[in-house]
């Protein structure tokens, strides 16, 4: 059968890693959407503070199947 995906970019953070900032959004985003395929991370950055490492951001493109009426 025929199949169409969505991809949705998301952006995960974490205080510890940047693996945990991605788990992170994939964790979120599959409280919500459905039949999630592939998550692919296209950039990693981190937030800074009076010169110190404060969160791990992962920006995730994330594809899950798409449905009639899912947004």
């Amino acid at each position: 059968m025929d199949s169409v995906y969505k991809v949705i970019e998301l952006v995960g953070t974490s205080t510890e890693s940047w693996e945990k900032a991605a788990a992170t959004a994939v964790e979120m985003a599959a409280q919500s959407l459905h039949d999630l395929r592939v998550a692919e991370v296209v950039e990693l950055d981190m937030m800074i503070e009076e010169g110190m490492v404060v969160a791990y951001r992962a920006k995730v493109k994330v594809s899950f199947k798409y449905q009639k009426g899912s947004e």
